[in-house]
């Protein structure tokens, strides 16, 4: 706390205008400096911008450029288009994301931190009643990055998301969340974060696979059903627009990358690379849906997409 003093007299408008200088000096954008949020950090005002729902940089004061990454809670990546599970298509969690960074800009929130920072550098903040109101209000999820759930009080206003199906968790609700895909070529532990929608725990799903650019990756599953696949490429299939993507393949090789997709999270064997992504797309729909499994649960899926990838000139089309 020692790091946040009192600004005196000054206003917060005073300071919403400071940042702006601030916000050209470390190469922010007007677009991005115009919607300064007022956030109480340890007691102090200070304006903020919220780049996503669960994070900002602060514009102004003692603490001017750091960054800020908040406890307790997460929201969908607002990158692009790239979570999906159960009837959602991408382009509508997307919107979800989209929709929690705005919640978080419009609000006077308040936050309290011991200053310890994250593997990125950001400072931890806990900010409960922004984190209350963007669970409660589906636009995010409980969320630890240990074994351990989160607290009762977050859990409560998920429990009521979930029941009134609110946000995203309106087309379905997953076991877990996946919120992070890492492959071996970023050069350390490639593994996925998976979050559970029920108490809020995370789990490293370690996997030592290679993920190539725009590449699908669903949630594994020992619960492949055999019958329920060739019954999809006999009877399902041939209604789909995306039917000619598959002509090449008999309905045993289908069922065998289907298999193997569900159970590793990577589509192998394939005829034609060039088709992978568009192949990928419709296996998704049905392993989101649970529709090639047992149990018929909702599955995660998340499209991975290497940093650089996801900003600026550079973004991927397939987040657009």
């Amino acid at each position: 706390m020692s790091e946040l003093r009192s600004y005196g007299s000054r206003t917060f408008r005073q300071l919403a205008v400071v940042s702006l200088f601030v916000a050209s000096l470390l190469g922010t954008t007007e677009a991005e400096a115009v919607p300064a949020t007022k956030v109480f950090l340890n007691g102090v005002p200070t304006p903020v911008y919220f780049n996503d729902g669960d994070s900002f940089r602060v514009l102004a004061g003692p603490l001017a450029g750091t960054r800020a990454r908040l406890k307790g809670f997460n929201t969908l990546e607002s990158y692009g288009r790239c979570h999906q599970w159960g009837d959602w298509t991408r382009l509508e969690l997307s919107h979800y994301a989209t929709l929690g960074t705005l919640n978080a800009q419009r609000g006077v929130w308040n936050c309290t931190s011991e200053m310890k920072k994250d593997f990125y550098g950001r400072i931890l903040w806990d900010c409960q009643d922004l984190s209350i109101d963007q669970i409660r209000k589906g636009l995010a999820h409980a969320m630890t990055v240990t074994k351990q759930g989160a607290n009762a009080v977050l859990l409560a206003a998920q429990r009521y998301a979930i029941k009134h199906r609110k946000g995203m968790w309106a087309h379905g609700v997953p076991e877990y969340v996946m919120t992070s895909l890492h492959s071996t070529s970023e050069g350390w532990e490639a593994y996925n974060r998976l979050v559970a929608s029920g108490n809020g725990h995370s789990k490293k799903w370690k996997h030592g696979l290679h993920y190539d650019h725009c590449q699908t990756v669903c949630q594994s599953s020992e619960d492949f059903d055999e019958a329920k696949a060739r019954t999809w490429f006999d009877s399902e299939l041939p209604k789909l627009a995306e039917a000619p993507l598959l002509k090449a393949y008999s309905s045993d090789e289908v069922v065998e990358l289907l298999a193997g997709f569900i159970a590793k999270g990577k589509l192998a064997g394939l005829k034609d690379e060039s088709k992978r992504y568009e192949i990928e797309l419709v296996f998704s729909r049905l392993i989101a849906k649970g529709k090639l499994t047992t149990s018929g649960k909702v599955m995660p899926c998340m499209v991975y997409v290497e940093f650089k990838r996801r900003y600026g000139r550079s973004k991927a089309k397939c987040l657009k």
